[in-house]
């Protein structure tokens, strides 16, 4: 059985993950001088992206702060859970950490991707368990965001190669 999150621990762990990739990117920046413009603007975004989530965190009732998420089968629950866990990522592991295993631009674009590829699901998962009300189109409107950021790191490793 799973333990149901509430919207707003949805939304916190939403904004963890926003603040973990602004600072990898912040961090491979000062790694990667040569791409350190894309990682900065990368950066910008991510932190856009938590401040739109903690908006949406101020924005929830009361009722909606603690009720369970919908979800009648437990599969949108069982998914989340999955991956805030830290069997898809870890929240709770400095993303700066993971640089030290990169020796290349392209090490660290590669797994710049992976981490965008691991919030995408994350938020299909969340865009599922929100309602309209709850923020269910600024979700779409961020997933949207993040395909992008990962067209943009794809672009620049064809480049690179």
């Amino acid at each position: 059985m799973a333990i149901p999150f509430s919207a707003d621990e949805v939304f916190e762990m939403a904004e963890q993950i926003e603040r973990n990739g602004a600072k990898f990117y912040r961090t491979a920046a000062e790694k990667y001088p040569d791409i350190a413009p894309l990682f900065l603007d990368l950066a910008r975004m991510e932190d856009e992206h938590q401040k739109t989530f903690a908006a949406l965190r101020v924005e929830l009732s009361g009722a909606e702060l603690d009720t369970p998420v919908y979800d009648p089968d437990g599969e949108v629950q069982m998914y989340l859970r999955v991956m805030a866990d830290g069997n898809v990522f870890d929240l709770k592991t400095d993303p700066a950490q993971q640089l030290a295993e990169t020796k290349t631009p392209e090490d660290v674009l590669k797994m710049a991707m992976r981490a965008e590829r691991d919030s995408i699901a994350f938020y299909v998962g969340l865009k599922e368990s929100v309602s309209q009300k709850a923020g269910k189109d600024k979700v779409q409107a961020i997933i949207k965001e993040e395909v992008g950021h990962m067209a943009i790191l794809n672009e620049k490793l064809q480049a690179l190669k």
